[in-house]
């Protein structure tokens, strides 16, 4: 390959986004970086275009636009989502469920129906899916939330199995307690509660992302990989 590998991350504006965004430009990828909201970037070297990945002609301009400027895309990783509407299940409207599915879910769908569609037949490729250990276990009134991300560990599974042979990998990464913003105002009790004796950071979830993307690391695939402080491992009992 005679160019720069390129990837496309969603949800930049947020605390994982705005880490991969950084973390892939200092590792040398030309970085396309989306979200619903206004460009959160002032350095130029980053193609940032707004879209929303609930609406299926926004979807499909970012690529129409992806492909006007870039010809292909190496990397696609899903990390665009909400976490609106944490209420009481019996309070959770039909139309909240279905927006968060639309979202989370259904996004990430449009996203990698379309990137197969730009991608390079015949170069290496990667998908990475930003599930959550909520599609585990979880806490009251994440309802929606669990759900789309447990459909996302299922779509990354059938989709590596689906793409066999294309050359491209699609992997998840399911982060736990991630803290993008006032990391030391965190108590002790905070960290100590993870058996790695601390609360993530952004940082945790890009490192994982930069090592999947890397068609060194090909033979993993289909892999949900948590990415928590030992959490999900670890049984609590009432005291």
């Amino acid at each position: 390959m005679d160019r720069r590998r390129n990837v496309l991350i969603t949800g930049a504006n947020g605390g994982i986004g705005k880490n991969l965004v950084c973390s892939f430009l200092n590792a040398g990828y030309d970085v396309i970086a989306t979200d619903i909201s206004e460009h959160a970037y002032p350095d130029t070297s980053v193609a940032y275009i707004r879209a929303d990945l609930s609406n299926d002609v926004s979807v499909q301009n970012l690529f129409a636009t992806i492909r006007s400027k870039f010809k292909t895309l190496d990397v696609l990783i899903n990390n665009g989502a909400i976490s609106h509407y944490c209420k009481p299940l019996a309070d959770l409207t039909v139309d909240e469920f279905d927006t968060v599915i639309r979202v989370n879910l259904r996004g990430s769908f449009l996203c990698i129906k379309e990137f197969l569609a730009l991608h390079e037949v015949s170069t290496p490729g990667a998908i990475i899916n930003i599930s959550s250990t909520r599609s585990f276990m979880n806490e009251s009134g994440w309802d929606a939330y669990g759900a789309s991300k447990g459909g996302l560990n299922s779509l990354t599974v059938s989709s590596a199995v689906s793409l066999s042979g294309s050359g491209i990998t699609v992997n998840a990464i399911a982060p736990g307690w991630i803290q993008a913003e006032d990391y030391d105002d965190l108590t002790e009790t905070d960290h100590h509660q993870h058996p790695s004796g601390r609360v993530g950071r952004p940082d945790d979830i890009s490192r994982m992302a930069l090592f999947l993307a890397d068609p060194q690391n090909n033979f993993i695939n289909g892999e949900i990989i948590r990415i928590d402080g030992g959490m999900t491992a670890k049984m609590i009992y009432a005291e």
